[in-house]
C-alpha cells in the first residue's frame, strides 16, 4: 500500500472514531425524533383507528334500535357489548401505535380525546335510556369530561398543558368506566354466582367517585396558573424624557 493510501485510510478511521465518540446532547434519546408531534399529518393508521372508534359509536347504539325479531334481547346485549369493547381497544391501540411508529400528530392528539368522550357519553346515555344506569351518575361523568376538556384547552392556550396532563388516577377512572359500561351493556350472566349488572353498577359508582376525585386533582394543579392569569399586570413604565444639558434652566 502506498504512503498516500495509508494516509487516506488513517483519516477515515479517525473520522469514524470522532463520530462514534461524539456525546449525545443531554435529554436527547433515540426515540426523541420518533415521538415528536407532526402538525402536518392529518391521516395515518393511528388516526384511522380513532376514526373507526367514532364510526363504531352509532353501530353499538343502533343495535338496540333494530326491528323486533331481528335479534333476541340477549343477542342485542352481546353484540352491543362486543362493538363497544372493540371501540375501547382502539382507544389503547391508536396511542400505542402512534408512539411505537413515531406517528404522533397534532390532529391525532386533538381527535383522540374527542372520540373517547363521544364514545363514553353515547354509551352512558344509552344505558340511562335502557334503565341500567342512574341518570345523575351519567351527568357527573359526562359533565366532568366536558369541564376537564375545557380546562385543558384553556391551559394549552396559556402554554401550561403539561400541568394538567393525564394522571394515574385518570387512567384508573377510565379503566373502571370501561368495565362498568361493558358489564352494563352485556347485562347477561357470564360468571356463575356473579351478577353482571351488580358488577357494572359497582364499577360505575367507583368510576363516578374517581371522576370527582380526578377533577379536583386537575383543578388543584391548574389553580396556581388560574390565579396568575387573573392577576392584573402592572402598567408599563413610561419612557423617561431625554434631557438636553444645554437647555436653559428655569429659575
Amino acid at each position: 500500500m502506498s504512503q498516500r493510501a495509508r494516509i487516506a485510510v488513517a483519516r477515515k478511521v479517525k473520522g469514524a472514531e470522532r463520530v462514534r465518540m461524539t456525546p449525545r446532547p443531554t435529554g436527547v434519546t433515540r426515540e426523541a425524533g420518533r415521538s415528536a408531534i407532526d402538525p402536518a399529518v392529518t391521516f395515518n393508521i393511528p388516526i384511522a383507528l380513532t376514526w373507526l372508534r367514532i364510526v363504531l359509536i352509532p353501530v353499538f347504539v343502533g343495535v338496540y334500535y333494530l326491528p323486533d325479531g331481528w335479534l333476541s334481547p340477549a343477542m342485542q346485549n352481546w353484540l352491543a357489548m362486543v362493538v363497544f369493547a372493540l371501540a375501547a381497544i382502539t382507544d389503547w391501540l391508536d396511542g400505542y401505535l402512534a408512539r411505537r411508529w413515531g406517528e404522533v400528530s397534532a390532529f391525532g392528539a386533538f381527535l383522540d380525546p374527542v372520540a373517547d368522550k363521544l364514545m363514553v357519553a353515547a354509551a352512558l346515555i344509552m344505558l340511562v335510556q335502557l334503565g341500567r344506569a342512574d341518570s345523575w351518575l351519567a351527568i357527573i361523568i359526562i359533565g366532568r369530561e366536558i369541564a376537564i376538556s375545557a380546562l385543558r384547552e384553556w391551559m394549552a392556550q396559556l402554554g401550561k398543558s403539561t400541568s394538567v396532563a393525564v394522571a394515574f388516577i385518570g387512567k384508573v377512572k377510565t379503566a373502571a368506566q370501561m368495565v362498568a359500561i361493558i358489564a352494563l351493556l352485556l347485562w347477561e350472566p357470564v360468571i356463575p354466582g356473579v351478577s353482571t349488572p351488580w358488577v357494572g353498577t359497582v364499577a360505575l359508582w367507583i368510576a363516578a367517585l374517581l371522576t370527582l376525585w380526578s377533577m379536583l386533582h386537575y383543578l388543584r394543579l391548574a389553580a396556581p396558573h388560574v390565579s396568575e392569569s387573573a392577576r392584573p399586570k402592572p402598567p408599563a413604565a413610561a419612557p423617561l424624557a431625554s434631557i438636553d444639558p444645554n437647555a436653559p434652566k428655569k429659575l
